[in-house]
């Protein structure tokens, strides 16, 4: 007779219960139960492959496919009952489904490891939350290009240093970010690309001597590859690490988005103004209106980071192959996304609820002389070096802070007193319409150019959405989120 430890799937060689501080540091089902749908998922495919291939017979393969749908379903309605003591979310799965159909359970883990079974399970789960964020993301994009719209022509300060620099547009600004996330959503997009290979079949670390067909697993869940080496299939986590790499890029732009909400709803510089829907107060100034969601977004940011560089440091020492320490990927990356998610999930509505005060962005271009390049670019036009013409406006610029005014209030004397190629329209220039309708190139601030930005960054969109449409979740994983029937065999 057997002996050991018979409620755990490796207790056959032990001849002790572990203790029970070793069952609290061991267990991971506190969190990996979100891949309870997804691990589920993994084994119907699995077994219908071990049908195909005479592992199961069809009542073993019916018993086995019923019982699974049947815990989808109550994980779904929240009944199903998750424990300590059977470890992990595939234990808590093949326990209930033993408890449910007998010994046949036992069948489905032919030819599979807890270490393959869990490589795949984070890969599927990856790759549903890769694509419900880049919906979020796609929604940002749509939200930057309205307000970029809405306010191609609407000048104000481009910074540098956070010193007032040259005349941009509001619209111009706002396609900056709208470029940023365009590129995270083709990251996270190329991020489920690599996600969509499948580990399974790498057993614990050297496959299987059973017929298994991986290709036919990959097929039921749509994945388009298999791992190229079994070893690496169950070690590997660059799914993980690359996911968060992209969310750690993403975040970094929403901080900086953020920041400069942030910056401007104050009164200091008061550019715009966020609904109160988006703003707490104080609990002991009355007068106070805090953008603690902007300020919310900046902040969340760090934890995103730190989940990264949590896994990045548990996964440079290990050996090959699987490691326990790799229990260690879930925590961060399932904290990662759902800080993701919660900040693009927001963020479209809060862009949608800014008011943008023109007369403020105005107020501004006309202190910090933010034309004196255009001042410079016209001396170039007549012929002066603009090594030259950049140190004899930067004169000019002195002189109006000796006489405390604006270069619009230098009359022409003054200007070629510094230099005799100043021409007679030369303080024409100084007009921020006219510097932003000059500024025409593909890319810039001119009116005409932010629109024509907008349309190439729509068409952009559209092709990323068609993208993030076609390779998503598996027809099974979606059939299982939703408790519809399950779709056919595939082949």
């Amino acid at each position: 007779m057997a002996g050991g430890d018979q409620t755990k799937a490796w207790g056959g060689r032990f001849s002790e219960g572990t203790h029970a501080s070793v069952e609290a540091m061991n267990a991971s089902i506190a969190f990996d139960r979100v891949l309870a749908i997804e691990d589920i998922a993994g084994s119907v495919a699995h077994a219908r492959m071990l049908l195909t291939q005479g592992l199961l017979d069809a009542d073993e393969h019916r018993m086995i496919e019923s019982g699974l749908e049947a815990i989808a379903t109550e994980i779904r309605a929240g009944r199903f009952e998750f424990t300590v003591a059977r470890e992990d979310v595939h234990m808590n799965v093949e326990g209930a489904l033993a408890d449910a159909i007998g010994p046949t359970a036992g069948r489905l883990h032919t030819g599979r490891s807890r270490n393959d079974q869990v490589a795949l399970d984070l890969r599927l789960w990856l790759r549903r939350e890769l694509t419900a964020l880049g919906e979020e993301v796609a929604a940002t994009v749509e939200a930057l290009l309205a307000l970029a719209t809405t306010h191609a022509e609407v000048p104000m300060p481009g910074y540098t240093h956070l010193q007032r620099a040259q005349p941009v547009t509001f619209g111009h600004h706002m396609m900056a970010y709208a470029a940023m996330y365009l590129r995270d959503l083709d990251r996270l997009l190329d991020a489920r690309r690599r996600t969509a290979v499948l580990p399974l079949g790498s057993g614990a670390l050297a496959a299987s001597p059973l017929p298994l067909d991986r290709h036919r697993v990959a097929a039921e869940l749509e994945m388009p590859d298999i791992t190229l080496n079994s070893l690496d299939g169950v070690s590997d986590r660059d799914a993980a690490l690359e996911s968060l790499a992209a969310l750690s890029i993403l975040m970094v732009h929403t901080s900086r988005l953020a920041e400069e909400l942030v910056l401007w709803a104050s009164q200091e510089f008061a550019f715009i103004e966020i609904s109160d829907a988006f703003c707490t107060g104080s609990s002991l100034m009355p007068q106070k209106k805090n953008p603690d969601i902007p300020e919310l977004l900046r902040g969340k940011a760090g934890r995103v980071f730190g989940a990264l560089q949590a896994l990045l440091v548990t996964m440079k020492g290990l050996p090959l192959a699987y490691n326990k320490d790799m229990q260690e990927d879930k925590e961060p990356v399932i904290d990662a996304f759902a800080t993701a998610r919660v900040c693009m999930g927001i963020l479209p509505a809060l862009l949608g609820a800014i008011r943008v005060r023109p007369e403020r962005l105005m107020a501004a271009l006309a202190d910090g002389f933010l034309l004196a390049t255009d001042l410079a670019d016209h001396l170039v036009e007549q012929g002066v070096p603009f090594r030259e013409a950049h140190h004899v406006v930067g004169a000019a610029v002195g002189l109006c802070l000796e006489r405390g005014c604006r270069l619009e209030d230098l009359d022409i004397e003054a200007l070629r007193s510094l230099h005799t190629a100043f021409g007679d329209d030369a303080l024409s220039v100084l007009d921020p319409a006219r510097s932003l309708a000059r500024r025409d190139l593909p890319g810039g601030p001119a009116p005409g150019r932010v629109r024509e930005s907008i349309e190439r960054a729509s068409a952009a969109l559209e092709g990323l959405r068609e993208r993030l449409a076609e390779a998503g979740p598996s027809a099974l994983e979606r059939a299982l989120h939703a408790g519809t029937p399950l779709p056919p065999p595939k082949g």
